[in-house]
């Protein structure tokens, strides 16, 4: 058994928090990179050009990348050989994103009731996912996700006839039915199977794999290319203003479902797709 301080974790939530919103991680930015070289449209060009100028800036003199500094979701996978001590682990994971938040100086966007819309004034709460694992790690993984994109996401609960080429449509309609409001080119997390919570839960997780690896599934591995290059002939190109590049990655996930199901979730993420990976 291995005794973990969740003082330990505080302070790597926290440091995650900042550090993604100033700079993304060196995959991203190589495939932002790639992508100004791709595009064809003269616009499309200028505007990666200036996105990547953005990004710049913001590694440069440790600023938000964004003015949408997201909504913490937090990712445990965490050895079953692990003990916490020192505090409640949810709170300390909380205690993390309000100084990364305050110390930070990044915006506060949480509200405390959905409805009432009363802001908690320090980001919290995180949105937090629990997976134990074997080992006596704890794989920690921070993404900070920001709602123009987030709004995008769409649930489809398919027949099991429509098959693959069923799943294929849906993800493409998400594409269109974004537009430019996903702040393209765009970063597309497909989760399917499972259930209901369980498809969207997938799509998200899609999103914080590295930028270029794909599915070790041959099948899924090929519906990743072929997704990507039918949504950048769609022609909403950078800023929704027309071009080659749309999207920059499609990520899948896929999971055992009912008989009688076929779930798929898309979750749309911007150029700006922050996320962290530690292990403590």
């Amino acid at each position: 058994m291995r005794n973990l301080d969740v003082c330990k974790v505080t302070e790597a939530v926290k440091d995650m928090c900042i550090s993604v919103n100033y700079a993304l991680s060196e995959d991203m930015e190589k495939c932002m990179m790639e992508s100004t070289e791709k595009e064809e449209s003269p616009l499309g060009k200028q505007i990666l050009q200036q996105l990547q100028e953005n990004l710049r800036i913001a590694k440069q003199d440790q600023i938000p990348i964004c003015q949408d500094t997201g909504m913490a979701v937090v990712f445990l996978d965490i050895g079953q050989d692990v003990h916490f001590t020192g505090g409640n682990l949810e709170d300390a994971i909380n205690e993390g994103v309000r100084q990364g938040y305050t110390e930070g100086y990044l915006r506060k966007s949480v509200v405390r009731d959905p409805l009432e819309r009363e802001n908690t004034k320090d980001n919290t709460p995180a949105v937090i996912y629990y997976n134990i694992v074997p080992g006596d790690q704890v794989k920690l993984t921070v993404t900070t996700k920001g709602f123009g994109s987030e709004n995008m996401s769409r649930i489809f609960m398919l027949k099991p006839a429509q098959g693959e080429e069923g799943v294929k449509d849906a993800v493409i309609q998400a594409v269109k039915d974004a537009g430019p409001n996903a702040c393209p080119p765009v970063f597309v997390g497909v989760g399917i199977g499972g259930t209901f919570e369980k498809a969207a839960l997938m799509a998200k997780q899609a999103l914080t794999r590295p930028a270029g690896e794909h599915s070790e599934i041959p099948y899924v591995k090929k519906m990743e290319e072929e997704l990507l290059e039918r949504i950048n002939q769609l022609g909403i190109g950078p800023g929704g203003l027309g071009g080659k590049v749309t999207a920059l990655a499609v990520n899948i996930n896929t999971y055992p479902t009912h008989i009688a199901g076929l779930p798929v979730a898309v979750n749309m993420c911007c150029h700006v797709n922050r996320h962290a990976v530690r292990f403590i």
